[in-house]
């Protein structure tokens, strides 16, 4: 359930909280940056485009098709996938920012944030895993006593 609608500024907020994290402009649109590379860019509101490996935009694609696309051509095939955001589920969008985060940060940085703190659980119906460095979050399936 969508309790308010995201903005773009929500999520430029939401890529700039990742450590290392920069802004400019690619083709005079918002991208978002890490070692250098993009992982994120805002080509128009309510859309952004991250850098996900094809295995982890197969499996977007299929089970959040309202969520994601590939980008049509060559670059859909090297894994930027469109991310419609504005009336998704924060904690999902947020995953798969972390995720496009991940799959660009130099391997000492995102080292770090694995280190420094526990990860938020994705949602139950996520099917992505953060790769394989990140432990999965405790589960905890007993009722309180």
């Amino acid at each position: 359930m969508v309790l308010f609608r995201m903005t773009s500024e929500d999520l430029a907020q939401m890529a700039l909280a990742l450590p290392g994290t920069e802004e400019n402009a690619h083709f005079g649109k918002r991208d978002f940056r890490v070692g250098g590379r993009i992982y994120l860019t805002l080509p128009e509101p309510g859309r952004a485009v991250c850098k996900l490996t094809r295995d982890q935009q197969a499996m977007l694609v299929e089970t959040e098709p309202g969520l994601c696309a590939a980008v049509p051509g060559g670059w859909g095939h090297k894994g930027w996938t469109s991310l419609y955001f504005d009336s998704a589920d924060i904690a999902t969008v947020s995953h798969v920012v972390e995720i496009a985060w991940r799959n660009v940060a130099p391997a000492g940085l995102a080292a770090t944030r694995s280190a420094s703190r526990s990860p938020p659980a994705p949602p139950a119906n996520d099917p992505l895993q953060l790769p394989a460095s990140q432990p999965p979050p405790p589960v905890h399936n007993r009722p309180p006593h």
